[in-house]
């Protein structure tokens, strides 16, 4: 597993407190991810900053407690442009965020494969 993309730290602390249910969390944070990203380009496409930096700010978190740190900085970058309503950088931060996620989603099924053998 790639320290860059995932921070193995984070992951083994998450093994031990979920146990048994930490392929369930891989699972959910993977389905959650996927609405966020939804979420992310349903506000870009209506110009919408408010929502935009409310989006970016609550996937920065998963992101965060999940152990996804350059993912996690991305979405931080991307709430700051709403934040400051600079909607014009959105749109290449969006396609970064949806970039590293495809990474991290390989990683993190990679590492939910581990739980099923």
């Amino acid at each position: 597993m790639s320290d860059l993309h995932l921070d193995s730290a984070v992951l083994t602390a998450l093994q031990d407190v979920m146990e048994d249910e930490y392929p369930v969390l891989l699972d959910t944070y993977l389905t959650d991810s996927e609405e966020r990203l939804r979420l992310l380009r349903q506000a870009m496409s209506k110009a919408d900053a408010h929502s935009l930096r409310l989006a970016a700010h609550c996937f920065k978190g998963s992101c965060s407690n999940m152990g996804a740190p350059i993912l996690a900085g991305l979405c931080k970058q991307l709430e700051e442009v709403g934040r400051r309503e600079l909607l014009a950088e959105a749109p290449e931060l969006i396609e970064q965020i949806e970039r590293e996620f495809a990474i991290v989603r390989i990683l993190f099924k990679s590492e939910r494969q581990r739980y099923t053998a």
